[in-house]
């Protein structure tokens, strides 16, 4: 079969491995579509990201679907021909977190195309794949492959605005509206949100947000002045979830966010400094919200 296999930064080439039948509790996925995540894109621009870098060749991809191909002994969830979308953590079921049922957190956790441990956990982005039937997210009606296969960053999304507490009613800023930050808006408003403000750098993007259920939209390219009318009365929003991984953008955030409002802190950035006598005076509950495995 042929995979996607990054090399170093702008070095990624079409390969070929074996196909292996599924062992007991396995599933083997035909895969359909897959989408690219931020991680995928800064290793082929940089080699990694932070500290992690590659040190040797790795298949790139963890968001996709595909159709069970075959099945080993003792699955009994998916059959033949099912469309599956597929979660791409591996948690090992045995450490003290996973005890806890603290999955995410696993001390051995086994993610699609990471670089973090060595050797390299191999991703996804290949023609067949073998999953643990547990992996598999049988998908019904009329879903198609590609919305299927952005199950992974949309559970990001869910788990950010489950995080932020009673959100029906409430006046919810997204700050950043790249992928992650318009599935953002999207389970706002599905889970009820008053209203929905928008703010990012580009036109497009907030066009985008408009379209998709914003109710408001600024553009911060002009300054943080833009933001002023929020701050009045100690601040206008109940949430802030924060999709840019822009310290400016948190920064503004506690202007604009009510006394013992919600910060949910979803984009990754790097370090950043937070003013800490707003933090505190203003009681803000400051919440991380981040990707459900260990690069992140």
């Amino acid at each position: 079969m042929h995979t996607l296999t990054i090399h170093a930064a702008k070095d990624l080439r079409i390969e070929t491995c074996e196909t292996a039948d599924p062992g007991r509790g396995q599933v083997r996925i035909a895969v359909v579509s897959g989408g690219i995540c931020g991680s995928d894109l800064h290793y082929y621009n940089h080699g990694g990201f932070g500290a992690v870098r590659l040190r040797e060749p790795m298949i790139l991809g963890h968001e996709i679907s595909g159709h069970v191909e075959a099945v080993g002994v003792g699955v009994t969830s998916v059959k033949s021909g099912d469309m599956v979308a597929i979660n791409p953590s591996r948690p090992c079921g045995e450490c003290s977190y996973c005890a806890k049922g603290y999955f995410n957190h696993c001390l051995h956790m086994r993610f699609y195309g990471s670089a973090m441990p060595f050797p390299h956990v191999q991703g996804a982005f290949r023609q067949h794949l073998l999953v643990d039937e547990g992996q598999c997210e049988l998908v019904s009606g009329n879903v198609t492959a590609g919305e299927a296969a952005m199950a992974e960053p949309l559970s990001v999304c869910l788990h950010a605005v489950k995080q932020a507490g009673e959100v029906k009613g409430a006046r919810v800023l997204v700050a950043g509206c790249g992928p992650i930050g318009a599935l953002c808006v999207m389970a706002a408003k599905d889970a009820g949100a008053g209203e929905i403000v928008v703010s990012d750098l580009a036109d497009q993007a907030l066009g985008f947000a408009s379209q998709i259920g914003a109710d408001r939209t600024i553009n911060v390219s002009q300054g943080g002045e833009v933001l002023t009318p929020f701050m009045e009365n100690k601040g206008y929003f109940d949430i802030c979830i924060e999709a840019s991984g822009s310290e400016q953008a948190l920064q503004a955030a506690l202007g604009v966010v009510r006394p013992r409002g919600t910060i949910v802190q979803l984009g990754l950035g790097g370090d950043m400094s937070v003013p800490m006598n707003i933090l505190v005076s203003k009681e803000i509950h400051l919440n991380g919200s981040f990707r459900f495995h260990e690069e992140f």
